[in-house]
Order: structure tokens, then C-alpha cells, then sequence
């Protein structure tokens, strides 16, 4: 088994290369991915490696980018587009939820659209206007749609290449904040089996609170638990890892277990993912609770100026303050 320990960013580039290898209708489009490599450097190299036919530098023009990523899978090529920052999404919205979300549907089956649509996303990096934002919720109320996110680097390293190797579109959203934390990567790892593309995972198994996050907040939810274990408090948190198809089997278990759960999300609280995941759990759990069920997100407020974005983002000590209130009901 071949184990190393790589960055998120560079199991990024590691699974993006071994699909590239793998299938040769794999290309991969946006600004600036190819010479440079990428904002992020998340494709560095590749277009060195595998050319300019299939590592495109295209124009400042995300309705572009997707509008001929759609013509492309039609013709049976798998697309990889990349959105530079999660605030440029917004120009290719009419492209992704009228034609990449409703394509299959619209021909009754007979055509696929597989695509992902990379997004860097979230907050914490110190940026400038539209480049932290939270767009999840958009993408998950649309019909048609798949969402995966991942949280470390050997989620990234296999759920970038299970989304590439799906018929179906995913909206691929990469925690920009954790590009560069370090974690053990098997890059034997099958791309079925232990790994699922749509299903959440208990990442710390606790007895007496559950805490769900996703993407960058796993993070946060984790050093939580570490903090609340201090304090005799076992947390259990579960990772979503997929925002559509919600998959929320494992929270149930973990709620029904615990009986008190704390939702964790960046995105503004107000009709977020926060709020239909808090509804589900309390349908499916309602008698093995002992308190409501409560979110820690950011503000509904735009995204705030890089000088101030530590008090508007979940935190350590946010995240152990809801789960302290669930004890005091």
C-alpha cells in the first residue's frame, strides 16, 4: 500500500492527474489552470504533462467555461471546470441550474452530463472582496445537481476522481482554507468500497453530543471535541462529506446515541444547510433528544473584510458553547 503524507492541495493534483491518466476524455478547463498552474496551484503541472488539449487556459468568462463544458459531455468528453474563487461562480449560475442540472432530465435519460465544477470556497485565507463565500445552499436546493465536499487529504484524493468518473454533475467544493494541511493519503485506495462518494463518516466517535460539519469545519469540529474531551465531554462528529444527496444515516445513529446534536457550517445560518439538516434530525430523532438541535454558521451579513473575518467565522469556542447549551436545557 502506497501511503503518503501529502497536502489537500496536492492530493488535489494527485487524483486530478490519475483521472487524466486514466481516461483520455478527461480535460480539465479554466482560468489560468494550465502555464500557471491554478490560483491555488491545485493543477500545477498538469498542462506540462498532459497539453493544452486537455489542460485549456480559457478567457475570463465562468458562462463561457461551463456553457462549453455542457456542449463537451454531450459529446462524451468529462469536463473538469474549474471557477477560480467561489464569488466568480455567480456569472455561470444560469449555465449550471437551466442546462448542467436539468439536461438528463430534459431528454428523459437519454442524455448524461458528466461534469464537475470545481469551487474553492470558504473563508479564513485573509482575501479580498468575493473570494470567501459560502455558496453551497444554491447548489444543493437545485434539482438535478450533485454536491460533495471534502475535509482532508485522502477525501480529496478520492472523491475528486469518483466525481470525475461519474455520469452524473457535481458541483466539487474544496475547502480553500485546508488547501495546505497535511494528512496521510493511501494513493492505493479503491474508488469503491471503503470510500464512498455519497456518504457521510463518524471521523470521532464520542457518547455524549454529536456535532455534523462538512469541508472547512470539520476541521474546527474536531479540535472541539479534543477541547471538550478536557472537560470529561466524549463529542462524536460526523463528517457529511455530500451536501446533495444529503446522507444523514450516520448523524441519525450518532443523534439517536447521544441525543444532542450541534450543526456547524460557514454559510449564513438563515435558510442555510444547517436548517434542513436540524429539521431531518428532528424528525427521524425526535424522541431520543434531550435538547433541541442547534447551528453554529456565520452571520447573514455579506462576507465581512479579511480584518474582521475571525469574528464572523465558526470557531472553537462557538462550537463548544452550542454544545454546552444542549447540556443546560
Amino acid at each position: 500500500m502506497a501511503t503518503e503524507t501529502l497536502t489537500m492541495g496536492k492530493a488535489l493534483n494527485t487524483g486530478l492527474r490519475r483521472a487524466l491518466e486514466n481516461d483520455p476524455k478527461v480535460v480539465i478547463m479554466g482560468e489560468d489552470v494550465g502555464k500557471l498552474g491554478g490560483v491555488f496551484r491545485i493543477t500545477d503541472g498538469l498542462q506540462k504533462d498532459f497539453g493544452d488539449q486537455r489542460v485549456i487556459d480559457t478567457p475570463l468568462a465562468e458562462s463561457g467555461i461551463i456553457g462549453t463544458a455542457v456542449g463537451l459531455a454531450i459529446r462524451g468528453f468529462r469536463p473538469i471546470c474549474e471557477i477560480q474563487f467561489d464569488g466568480f461562480v455567480y456569472p455561470a449560475y444560469d449555465q449550471i441550474v437551466s442546462q448542467v442540472a436539468k439536461m438528463h432530465y430534459r431528454s428523459q435519460g437519454k442524455v448524461t452530463i458528466p461534469m464537475v465544477i470545481r469551487i474553492p470556497y470558504g473563508g479564513g485565507i485573509g482575501a479580498v472582496e468575493h473570494h470567501s463565500e459560502s455558496p453551497e445552499a444554491y447548489f444543493a436546493h437545485t434539482a438535478g445537481l450533485k454536491v460533495v465536499t471534502c475535509a482532508n487529504p485522502q477525501d480529496a484524493y478520492v472523491m475528486i476522481q469518483q466525481a470525475i468518473a461519474s455520469d452524473d454533475p457535481i458541483v466539487f467544493l474544496e475547502p480553500k482554507r485546508r488547501y495546505w494541511e497535511k494528512g496521510p493519503v493511501d494513493l492505493d485506495a479503491p474508488l469503491s468500497g471503503a470510500y464512498p462518494l455519497h456518504a457521510a463518516r463518524v471521523v470521532r466517535p464520542g457518547t455524549d453530543a454529536t456535532v455534523l460539519a462538512y469541508g472547512p469545519m470539520v476541521r474546527t469540529a474536531l479540535d472541539a471535541a479534543t477541547a471538550a474531551a478536557e472537560d470529561g465531554r466524549e463529542v462524536e462528529v460526523v463528517d457529511l462529506r455530500t451536501l446533495s444527496p444529503l446522507d444523514l444515516t450516520a448523524a441519525y445513529e450518532s443523534v439517536r446515541r447521544t441525543g444532542r446534536c450541534v450543526v456547524v457550517h460557514e454559510a449564513p445560518g438563515n435558510l442555510g444547510l444547517g436548517s434542513e439538516i436540524a429539521a431531518r434530525i428532528t424528525e427521524e430523532c425526535f424522541y431520543s433528544l434531550e435538547s433541541p438541535v442547534l447551528r453554529v454558521t456565520g452571520f447573514d451579513t455579506p462576507y465581512p473584510a479579511s480584518r474582521v473575518e475571525e469574528e464572523y467565522l465558526p470557531d472553537l469556542d462557538r462550537v463548544l458553547d452550542a454544545v454546552d447549551r444542549t447540556f443546560g436545557w
